[in-house]
């Protein structure tokens, strides 16, 4: 779980073009629609642009949600339906 924390962080938030990457849409409110529709954090900047942090991005796109990380303690790897 380490080596995710490993990568150089070009900057802590996703730049614009990153963003339309992920959900997909170009303007802002397709994107902020998208993330909501998700369950992404964001936050807008005064342009109403949405900001998304870098980490938080990096662990969504792994399958990790952050807000379970914070409520269990910690990320433990889910094994029921191995066998």
């Amino acid at each position: 779980m380490t080596a995710i924390f490993e990568f150089p962080l070009p900057s802590e938030t996703m730049d614009p073009d990153e963003l339309t990457r992920i959900t997909g849409c170009g303007r802002k409110g397709d994107q902020i629609e998208w993330l909501i529709c998700n369950g992404w954090q964001f936050h807008k900047n005064k342009a109403g642009e949405p900001i998304v942090g870098r980490m938080y991005a990096r662990l969504r796109l792994a399958g990790i949600t952050p807000a379970a990380i914070a409520t269990t303690g910690g990320w433990v790897p889910d094994f029921r339906n191995v066998r």
